[in-house]
């Protein structure tokens, strides 16, 4: 565990000591911060820290007040005392941050334990006081830990001069969409806020500004880039339409990518703006836990700044993660460097089987780019598999090459240039073939780690899945420190979507500042995967749902459709599909939807309220539909996969 700092003192909270308050107050935490930096280079390791009596003076009494007020808890502590020990050792146990003077080791330790005994009627160390009240001795803290009380007094907001010592009363680390949203919700309530955000370079170089992965190198660039391969279909069709015209049709992927880039560029300057406008603090700093509610913001000058926080909330996110064999971090790009790529990529294998992966294959191959794509198992794991290989066969119908079962052990450079040229060799994933490709960029999209690992959270207490680095947390995004919250795609077991980040975060501040209880609700999220054939889902998988409630207890209804805009130019008939998963038990509840075609995402979106509210196949039924659109198809589902019926399409 590391240590804390509040006005003018240093605290290390595995059994150590403070001294009072400093007489500066003109800028009390930074000069908190700076007593806790050079503290904590001077302190011995799993030592406590004398504290002395400078001011003789001093009236004792005051003394002791002084160290009950600023620390949240405080142990009066004897280094003999094997009492002592134990109620240490039940705080560490509860990842609980305290304060002990050890006044056997201390100055005037004497007179201050007879004070002692004046101001609480004591008789014996250890005496512990949480949030200001009086604990007692150890039987006291024992009894009121097992009924519970420490925690309630722990999780309460102490006194207002309590939160007064504290630089903030939020410090939010991670500038992406959900950080965002709830330090401006958090501001909107009064309460002073700050964000740190930084982005560390990729092995490219590539960084961008504040907004995180989904506006500088996410949703907001895809879907940008997915409409430009779109159009390029669209310039198809129209001829079919009437459209006449002679001239070859080019794509500038120089063109496209400033454009996006300028977008984004306002996004960031917007973001700021709002920031600004509602007075919420932003350094571009990388925030890393010191000590309990103490951070150190490190800018890309490598300046320090410490500050304190009654309340912090981690919003990281992720990066893409590299494969760990030669040549990948020195030859490889990610998506974090793709759309702002200062050249066309040219022939291009796309390393992984994510819908980051497929994604960008789909709109890289629209652009009329040769794309290959590398898959060590299967597509899309986690979505409805069904739909999953319908969008795979889609792909490879129009032109996107599959290498399968095959996984990358070595990238080459074999020509330098924008592009260069790369040589991969590749070996099966049961060992027995290798292969060899050239292409001139080489896209990994094997997946992204949570940025949790180096920000200090060891040295306060906050606990992680050490395979996965995600952060367990309460159904009130709280983790197992109290003051410390954590949203978005470090969570572990909650979806890794931006509009959820959003909506958990502004929830959170709510609950704490405005004394709302609505949680955020992570089931029935819809979602949409946006390949050149649009995949929108909300609810079970088939596979999830089957599992779950049994095959006896499910039916499935489905069908192929044909958009009307496709049947003029006469393509991809039949590939386009529907299907809703009903829970038998539950009057057909409608739990699992699912859609591939034209705009899902929008699709998706409209359908995803009504299961919100607990739709059935027989209201969808009743449900008329709007004629000639893709979401008619919904409202005339009859065909169950139980009965083997025909579900091909001839019209629209």
């Amino acid at each position: 565990m590391g240590s804390s700092v509040r006005k003018g003192k240093a605290v290390l909270p595995a059994e150590e000591a403070a001294r009072p308050s400093s007489p500066r107050r003109e800028q009390p935490q930074r000069a908190a911060a700076e007593d806790y930096h050079h503290a904590a280079q001077n302190a011995n390791n799993g030592q406590a820290i004398t504290a002395s009596c400078k001011n003789k003076d001093t009236d004792l009494q005051f003394k002791i007040q002084a160290y009950i007020d600023k620390n949240t808890v405080m142990i009066f502590s004897n280094t003999a005392c094997s009492l002592s020990a134990k109620v240490k050792e039940l705080f560490k146990s509860m990842s609980v941050p305290y304060c002990s003077l050890e006044l056997d080791k201390t100055e005037d330790g004497q007179k201050l334990q007879d004070a002692l005994y004046e101001l609480t009627m004591e008789t014996s160390v250890p005496i512990v006081f949480v949030q200001q009240k009086q604990i007692g001795d150890y039987d006291k803290i024992l009894k009121a830990h097992k009924e519970g009380k420490i925690q309630k007094l722990l999780e309460t907001k102490g006194h207002d001069h309590m939160q007064d010592s504290y630089d903030y009363d939020l410090i939010v680390i991670g500038g992406g969409s959900g950080g965002l949203a709830a330090s401006k919700e958090a501001a909107k309530y009064g309460k002073k806020v700050m964000v740190l955000d930084y982005v560390t370079p990729t092995p490219q170089g590539t960084r961008w500004g504040l907004g995180g992965t989904c506006v500088n190198v996410g949703c907001i660039p895809k879907k940008l880039m997915h409409q430009a391969a779109l159009l390029g279909q669209a310039l198809q069709d129209s001829r079919k339409f009437g459209w006449q015209f002679e001239e070859k049709v080019k794509h500038s992927w120089e063109t496209m990518t400033e454009a996006v880039q300028n977008y984004i560029g306002s996004l960031n300057w917007g973001y700021r703006v709002s920031l600004r406008e509602k007075e919420v603090t932003y350094e571009n700093a990388y925030g890393e836990f010191v000590g309990p509610h103490t951070i150190k913001a490190t800018n890309n000058k490598g300046k320090e700044k410490f500050y304190t926080a009654e309340k912090f909330l981690i919003a990281t996110g992720e990066r893409p993660r590299y494969l760990g064999v030669p040549g990948d971090k020195e030859y490889c790009i990610s998506s974090d460097d793709l759309f702002s790529l200062p050249y066309c990529p040219g022939k291009t294998l796309v390393v992984g089987a994510s819908y980051v992966a497929l994604e960008c294959a789909g709109f890289l191959a629209g652009l009329g780019l040769d794309i290959t794509v590398m898959v060590r198992s299967i597509l899309l794991r986690g979505f409805d598999q069904e739909m999953a290989n319908k969008i795979g066969e889609h792909m490879e119908e129009h032109g996107v090459k599959f290498i399968k079962q095959f996984v990358p052990t070595k990238i080459k450079q074999l020509e330098e240039g924008t592009p260069g040229k790369l040589k991969v060799i590749a070996q099966s994933t049961d060992g027995r073939e290798i292969i060899e490709g050239e292409y001139n960029t080489v896209l990994l999209a094997v997946g992204r780690d949570t940025c949790t690992r180096t920000i200090g959270l060891d040295k306060v207490g906050v606990k992680i899945n050490e395979r996965s680095g995600k952060i367990p947390v309460s159904d009130e995004e709280q983790t197992n420190v109290p003051y410390i919250y954590a949203i978005g795609d470090v969570l572990e077991g909650k979806l890794e979507l931006t509009p959820v980040a959003i909506q958990a975060g502004r929830l959170l501040a709510r609950r704490l500042y405005a004394g709302t209880t609505l949680k955020c609700d992570y089931v029935n999220v819809p979602t949409t995967v946006f390949t050149p054939l649009e995949y929108g889902a909300c609810g079970f998988s088939e596979e999830t749902a089957l599992e779950k409630f049994g095959e006896e207890n499910i039916e499935v209804y489905h069908s192929y459709f044909w958009p009307l805009e496709w049947t003029v130019p006469s393509r991809d008939n039949n590939k386009c599909y529907a299907k809703i998963i009903c829970n038998i038990q539950d009057n057909e509840r409608v739990i699992g939807f699912h859609v591939l075609g034209p705009n899902a995402g929008e699709v998706t979106q409209g359908f995803s309220a009504a299961i919100k509210c607990g739709l059935t196949k027989a209201q969808l039924d009743n449900t008329i539909g709007i004629h000639p659109v893709c979401a008619e198809i919904f409202t005339t589902l009859s065909e169950t996969k139980r009965s083997g019926g025909n579900v091909l399409q001839s019209g629209c």
